[in-house]
């Protein structure tokens, strides 16, 4: 049985390969945030939005969560290229109004590109698309929260009913939205948390009590040695290679352990200084391990054992001895684990030799400060969380939790995907936090846990879901197994989105469906009580206002907030628990709320006014305090995973390119990578090319194989030679999401394993 991707502009026929970058930023960054704002803004709005972009009085970047320097310490141009282009993108003055959909059917749009989809511009008006209907249609929106309101109340159980939330929405907006979702009856809560750090949370979480990295900026600043992995934040995190620079000037070491030599990890030319612009920049990694894909988990467990065995060769010297005692548990099982580490097993699962762990292994052990940082190249594995429970150990081996200038450093990928988890968007939030809620506003929440993102495609294709509402974001293009996932929203009565931009989830549908567009981050929000503000929290855990300054791009447009409480007056007329109006007429009421059930949020009204906002408490950090089952921070033992690749396969990763941000595609190229006007490439080494009898150039089907015995293929690729791994291969995501099975997912966290697919190349003979 075959199961065929959907095609769109197959064969990028205008495609290029250039050279590849060893070096990012860059007067090439300036001048394509130059260009991007001119085209999607003109010069004049991006200068005047960009001044604004991350400062005090301004907004937070609609892009990656990499926290702010203190306010003393911004640079006027406190953003990065990527950064850039996000605000491009929401601040575009291109729009999608209803004379739009008048001439795009959704079958047609359902054929183009999510580039092509998101360029059309930001959407105007509330747009419905009646039962089996092919056209949108503009509707009121007094209409659209009636009928939203109506098919809700005709389920038989608010458990029919799902709720998922992008990680851009605002801590108010998502506070509010958990409340209207657990006042109607579900936990359904899937969010992007699911599909990326979910495996880092579930790691910290059980091991040191908090599913947060324990580090601030100023951390980074001070540590002696950095270790990056699974990482790319040339493109991903931009500005943590301003950081990465001041630390490296500082005296810090750098090991970059990561499948492809990423050109920000080599090299950064910061186009805020003069040897960015004229010179030859700074180098970074100081040691590069080009690990095999999901080889890190063998990786970590080694260097805890050549950390062990050099503690045995200078006894007293390497371990913190009384922080182990102290403050851990576990520590001796751990060790005895160790004692019997198959090194071969190691030596195939890393690609690496014995050489290279143990130079890593003597770095840290000289190091007194050690941060270990990582994102989604760790976590989308099937032993994420025993990999990064693995990272735990080691820190915890020289006590590299709850001192300045160490720890452990999960970089979330989207802006405040970290504080909608701290506000209650999860389908598993404790207990003793629903007290709270219920304590708050005097209705008793439900209890019994709800969907994440993967039980959701499946409750959607199963008929158990019939209502879908999205706060954000672009779920078809975001989650696995495309096919499956277009046919579950295909199968959903009604599918809501709330949404700036066109995106491919207007196009694959319920059998009626609504587009309901909201404010961005960059706009003016403006209510009954005057302007309003919100408030993000960072990957570190920093809480701050973010302002919008610009004119909404249409009359018709909502904030967040607004669309959840007027949906929410609407479901429940005369509310005795929740005064929804008053919410979003001014957010301080809120804000108020939040200080009663959000842990460390009391004052919050007061706090979140602070230049610079207020660091929430993380007792590891802090005091080590360690909330786990031990009360101590945990060792664990877990055994070691080796995927095994079939001969003739390959272990596929997907990854983004550099003119990209999740799913919103900028542009068709990837600078550093040497790829021009083209998405559809898998870069594979050169050996392993011929090893298939392919060539470089060839197109070529992607096809992934699964115990379901249904073969995912993504059609035409071009290959492209690139210096992975042996056996590793790396194409880019959504266009690779087709190859990712449903059921394929990581121990514990049910992320998808969307970094380890083992697939087989077919030459296609046009």
């Amino acid at each position: 049985m075959t199961k065929r991707a959907p095609i769109e502009d197959l064969g990028d026929a205008n495609l290029t390969i250039a050279k590849r970058k060893d070096w990012a930023a860059g007067v090439p960054a300036v001048l394509d945030t130059v260009l991007m704002g001119e085209r999607q803004m003109g010069l004049a709005r991006t200068t005047r939005t960009l001044l604004k972009l991350n400062q005090v009085n301004g907004f937070d970047c609609p892009g990656c969560a990499w926290p702010d320097p203190d306010p003393e310490h911004r640079h006027t141009a406190e953003f990065c290229e990527n950064g850039a282009k996000a605000v491009a993108e929401e601040a575009t003055v291109r729009r999608v109004t209803p004379d739009f959909f008048l001439h795009h059917s959704v079958s047609e749009l359902a054929t183009h590109t999510d580039y092509w989809l998101g360029q059309q511009g930001r959407l105007t008006e509330p747009m419905w698309k009646p039962p089996g209907a092919d056209y949108y249609e503009p509707i009121t929106w007094a209409r659209a929260f009636r009928l939203i309101a109506e098919r809700l109340r005709s389920l038989e159980s608010p458990d029919q009913a799902t709720f998922y939330t992008s990680g851009r929405t605002s801590n108010e907006a998502a506070f509010l939205y958990q409340t209207l979702v657990r006042r109607f009856g579900t936990n359904n809560l899937p969010d992007c948390s699911n599909m990326c750090h979910e495996s880092s949370g579930s790691a910290l979480g059980e091991t040191i009590g908090i599913g947060k990295g324990s580090v601030l900026l100023e951390d980074i600043y001070a540590a002696d040695l950095i270790m990056i992995v699974g990482q790319n934040p040339g493109t991903n995190h931009p500005r943590m290679l301003t950081a990465l620079e001041k630390a490296k000037n500082n005296g810090a070491r750098i090991i970059a352990v990561n499948p492809l030599p990423e050109a920000g990890l080599m090299r950064f030319k910061n186009p805020q200084k003069p040897k960015g612009v004229l010179g030859s920049g700074t180098p970074l990694a100081d040691q590069y391990c080009q690990i095999k894909v999901a080889g890190d988990q063998a990786f970590f467990k080694a260097l805890g054992s050549l950390v062990l065995q050099l503690e045995d060769k200078r006894p007293g010297e390497v371990l913190d001895h009384d922080f182990i005692s102290a403050y851990t548990s576990g520590f001796d099982a751990y060790a005895d684990h160790l004692s019997s580490l198959d090194w071969d097993a190691v030596i195939e699962a890393t690609g690496l030799s014995r050489d290279e762990i143990e130079d890593v292994a003597e770095a840290y052990a000289a190091a007194d400060r050690v941060i270990i940082c990582w994102a989604m190249g760790l976590t989308q594995h099937k032993a994420s969380v025993p990999t990064i429970q693995e990272i735990v150990n080691v820190q915890l081996l020289r006590g590299n939790i709850g001192k300045r200038g160490a720890g452990v450093c999960p970089v979330r990928g989207h802006s405040n995907v970290q504080g909608d988890r701290t506000m209650g968007i999860f389908e598993k939030m404790p207990d003793p936090w629903l007290d709270k809620l219920r304590d708050a506003f005097g209705f008793e929440p439900p209890r019994e846990h709800g969907y994440d993102t993967v039980q959701a495609i499946a409750a959607l294709r199963d008929g158990r879901t019939k209502v879908f509402f999205s706060m954000g974001g672009n779920f078809v293009s975001a989650t696995p197994d495309t096919d499956v996932t277009m046919a579950a929203m295909r199968n959903a009565d009604l599918t809501v989105q709330v949404s700036t931009k066109l995106n491919r989830s207007h196009a694959i549908t319920g059998n009626e469906a609504l587009i309901m567009p909201c404010l961005g981050r960059t706009e003016r929000d403006v209510q009954a009580s005057g302007e309003q503000f919100v408030s993000v929290e960072d990957s570190m855990g920093m809480v701050h206002a973010s302002r919008g300054s610009l004119a909404p791009g249409s009359p018709y447009l909502l904030s967040e907030v607004a669309v959840v409480a007027r949906l929410g007056a609407e479901l429940f007329p005369n509310d005795p628990h929740v005064d929804w109006a008053g919410m979003a007429a001014d957010y301080d009421r809120i804000r108020d709320k939040i200080a009663a059930v959000v842990n460390g949020c009391a004052d919050y009204n007061v706090k979140v006014r602070a230049p610079g906002g207020f660091a929430l408490p993380h007792p590891p950090r802090d005091s080590r305090t360690f909330n786990t089952s031990t009360g101590k921070a945990m060792f664990t033992t877990n055994e070691l995973q080796v995927i095994h690749i079939p001969p003739g396969h390959l272990l596929l990763q997907s990854m983004r390119s550099h003119d990209q941000y999740n799913t919103t595609i900028y542009g068709l190229d990837d600078r550093y990578r040497g790829i021009r006007n083209g998405r559809r490439v898998v870069f594979v080494n050169p050996a392993d090319i011929r090893d298939l009898g392919l060539a470089d150039g060839d197109t070529v089907d992607v096809v992934s194989e699964w115990r379901d015995g249904v073969e995912r293929r993504a059609d035409r690729f071009r290959l492209v030679e690139y210096s992975t791994p042996r056996g590793c291969a790396a194409a880019y995501f959504p266009e690779a999401n087709v190859l990712v099975p449903l059921d394929s997912v990581a121990e514990k966290s049910n992320t998808p394993t969307s970094k380890s697919v083992i697939v087989r190349l077919e030459r296609v003979r046009d």
